[in-house]
Parts: structure tokens; sequence; C-alpha cells
């Protein structure tokens, strides 16, 4: 045998032992520190738990941790029915860490952490998995634990959270905890109140423009799964201590948020930001509460807009206005936006046009706007609107009788 045949072999020798070595050192699940929670027994065999608590007395930013378990009982009412007389400590905050965002079986929740104010503070309890081996044992636990709750919120939870677990209690043969619980995903009602005063809505950016709150030394989610793997392959846990930081984090801020999002749906009196206002206005108008909505409006017109903004407040004000059966305002509005060049000019000359033509029986008036929108962006619709002003403008007025 040569010698380069000699060294391969050994090299291979050596490389197969370290894999055996890794694997029985792997036999049993790693061992984390007190400080970082417990073991927990279950008849479906182990997995890991950590408690951490905020006191009452703590700020979250802005927010006071303290007021989370005085919130009234029919807060979430606004949001969903379902949550009728449930008072906050029947409120629990669930987000997941987990394998990766692809979905589908193959995807799963390596960390589950669950959330609930109490007299004394708000706790934080996390389900852990060590091994994959654990799965039966965490998810028969969370469902133990979830048992005594009657609402679940969560943070693009319809999407993600709760269908993967779903999955996850489907595959492992056990019945999901979920039917009992009224879920209420925040995200969507978030949403409705900032897509237009913030650039993102993902959760991290609430925390930091709306609660004042920001993170140090966090990992972000999208290196969540790769510090799991590394913690797999290696069974050092110190790469996830930020991790389970990430995730208790994500459900305190998520708390905090649940005490503003539905209030200011009760009472828009609360929000500061214009931007707010129109937004919140036009989930308003589509559920047909146009007074509210309009109120809303009005409000944020008396504040400064950005200019595309208040254009688009102005036309969702006149529709709005029309709707209400007040004919006066909406002319009015439609007569402010037909004066200066903005998106809706045209739409608000047309609309005079159609007004001038139909209610006043001005059709000199009402071809002055047809053609003055037309000239902006025409239309077929539009000359055929001239073509029979015009001939309405030419025809002889029948004489008077003195």
């Amino acid at each position: 045998m040569n010698e380069l045949l000699k060294k391969q072999l050994e090299q291979l020798r050596r490389r197969i032992a370290r894999l055996e070595s890794r694997g029985a050192s792997r036999d049993a699940p790693a061992s984390l520190p007190p400080e970082l929670g417990h073991a927990v027994e279950t008849s479906l065999g182990s997995h890991w738990e950590i408690e951490r608590r905020w006191p009452a007395h703590h700020r979250h930013g802005s927010s006071d941790v303290g007021a989370l378990a005085d919130l009234p009982a029919d807060l979430l009412v606004v949001l969903d029915e379902e949550a009728a007389g449930c008072p906050p400590e029947q409120w629990v905050f669930l987000d997941t860490e987990t394998s990766g965002v692809s979905g589908g079986s193959g995807a799963f929740a390596f960390l589950v952490g669950t959330g609930h104010a109490t007299p004394e503070g708000f706790a934080v309890r996390q389900f852990f998995m060590r091994e994959h081996g654990e799965e039966p044992s965490m998810l028969d636990a969370l469902a133990r634990h979830l048992e005594k709750f009657r609402v679940v919120v969560t943070y693009n939870g319809k999407a993600f959270d709760l269908p993967l677990l779903e999955t996850r209690y489907r595959l492992a043969r056990q019945r999901a905890p979920f039917a009992h619980l009224a879920h209420i995903d925040l995200l969507h009602s978030a949403r409705r109140l900032w897509r237009l005063a913030l650039d993102s809505c993902r959760l991290v950016e609430l925390e930091a423009r709306i609660l004042g709150y920001e993170r140090e030394g966090d990992p972000g989610g999208a290196a969540v799964p790769r510090l799991y793997l590394e913690f797999l392959h290696t069974g050092n846990f110190r790469p996830l201590v930020p991790v389970f930081s990430h995730n208790a984090f994500d459900i305190l801020s998520l708390a905090c948020l649940t005490a503003i999002v539905p209030a200011a749906f009760r009472d828009p009196s609360r929000l500061a930001h214009p931007a707010e206002m129109v937004a919140l206005a036009r989930y308003f108008q589509r559920e047909g509460r146009l007074e509210e909505a309009l109120t809303l409006i009005d409000e944020a017109l008396r504040r400064t807009l950005p200019e595309e903004m208040l254009w688009e407040a102005l036309w969702q004000a006149a529709d709005m206005e029309r709707k209400l059966g007040r004919t006066d305002a909406a002319v009015a509005r439609w007569s402010e936006l037909s004066t200066i060049g903005n998106p809706h000019q045209a739409q608000a000359l047309e609309k005079l046009a159609i007004h001038y033509e139909r209610r006043e029986k001005n059709a000199a008036l009402a071809l002055e706007m047809a053609m003055a929108a037309s000239a902006i962006e025409p239309s077929q619709e539009l000359e055929k609107r001239i073509r029979r002003l015009r001939e309405k403008a030419a025809a002889p007025r029948p004489g008077r009788l003195l």
C-alpha cells in the first residue's frame, strides 16, 4: 500500500471517529444552564421551558406594563366580537420561532412563546425543544397551558403561526388547542392604522416607532433558523440566548400594542398623526361608518398632510358627503379639487359636470366642466358627454309667457 493511500485512509478514519463521537454526544438532549429554564417531563417525553417576568412598575418604551392587567374586558370586542367579556387575564399572546418561513409539513416551531398579564406584571413562558424528538412533549405542554385562556393574540398568526402549529399537532397525532380560543391577529388592525404613517408595519418597526423601544443585540428574525441549526450541530446553547430574548420581546411588544390598537378604533380622538386618521377613516368608510370616517378626515385635513394624501383625503370626503346626501358639501369639495392640479382633478371636474347637467340643469356650465376634464384626461365617455351637452347648450330655450 503506497503512502498516499495510507494517508487518505487515516484521514477517513479520523473523520468517521469525529462523526461517531458527535453522534454519541447528542444521544441525550443538550443541557442548558438553570438560569435559562428547566427540563419538563411529560407523558410524551421531555422538553425545556423558560420563564421570564417583567414587574408591574416596568416600562416597555412608553408603555406601562402594569396597566395591561387593568385593561377593560370589552377592549378587544372592536376587533373580534368573540372576545366579548374576556378580561385581560384570559388573553394569551403567542409567537413562534421556526426552522424556516417556507411553510408546509417540513417547517416546524422549535420555540413557542406565550405571554399574559398578571396583577404582578407580565409573564412569558417559552416552550423549547432541544432536539426534534422533544416536539410531542412540547406540543402537549403548550396545549395544556393554553386551556386556561379564551383569546389568543398573534402578529401575522392567521397566515403563519397558527396554521404551522396546527400542522405540527396533526403530524404528532395530537389535537390542536386553538378551537376554544378567539383569535385576534393584530397585524391586520395595525396595518389599517399605520400603513400610511409608517414605511413598514413589521412588529419591530411598530415597537420602535409607536412604543419608542429600541432593542440592542437582537439577532433579527432572519437569523433565527440558522442559530437553531448551529445549536443542533454543536450543542452550544449560547448563540440561542438572543433568540429567547428576541421571542420574549416580540410577545411583550405585542401585548403593549394590543393595549393601543383597539383603543384607537374605539376612540379615534386618541390619534395624533393625521396619516393615522386618514387610514382609519378609509377602514370606517369600507365598513359603512361614514359619519365617523368623515369626522376623522376633517380632523386630518386640519393638520399637515403630505400633498398626495391631502388630495386623496379630499376626494374620499367628497364621496362620503355624496353618499350621505349632502350634495352642496360634496360640490364644495369637488370644486376645491378642480381648481388645482392633482390626481383627482379630472374626476372632480367630471363629477361637477354631472351635477350641473342633472341637478342644476345648466348645460353651459356642465359643458365647461366636461371640456376641462377632457383636456386633462380624455375618454370616450367624456366625449359623449361633451357632444350631448353641446346639443343641449345650443338648443333654443322655450319662450316665457309674460
